[in-house]
């Protein structure tokens, strides 16, 4: 793995931790991290009751600056479509979670250090 390869997954980590803390404090439970399957990864898979949750974890060092706007905005339809089929897949792997209420949010991470902006957005998109 390159230098800039591993930094950047170093990054990655980081936020996905702090994602994971700030979605902890407001009451959701994890269930697993990093979930890989061979449609795609899912960053974050939590409850928040009986609602599964699984989380895009984005982050943009210049606060959205880069030429695909926002975190949040860099999920396009082909993302979007990954993330569904990864969803499927997991609750596939873990019945006792199959008939439970899915939705798909999304953490939008902006700046960086103690200068970080998290935008959390729920529902960000449906399931189709």
């Amino acid at each position: 793995m390159s230098a800039p390869t591993a930094t950047r997954r170093a990054a990655g980590a980081r936020y996905e931790e702090f994602a994971c803390a700030h979605l902890q404090r407001a009451g959701l439970a994890p269930i697993a991290r990093n979930y890989t399957c061979r449609y795609g990864e899912i960053d974050l898979v939590m409850r928040d009751g009986p609602v599964v949750v699984f989380v895009e974890v984005r982050y943009r060092r210049d606060g959205g600056a880069s030429r695909y706007g926002d975190g949040a905005d860099s999920i396009g339809a082909s993302k979007r479509a990954r993330v569904q089929r990864a969803a499927a897949m997991f609750l596939a792997q873990h019945p006792a979670l199959a008939d439970s209420a899915c939705r798909f949010d999304v953490v939008a991470i902006a700046g960086s250090g103690p200068h970080a902006e998290l935008h959390w957005l729920r529902n960000a998109f449906d399931a189709s």
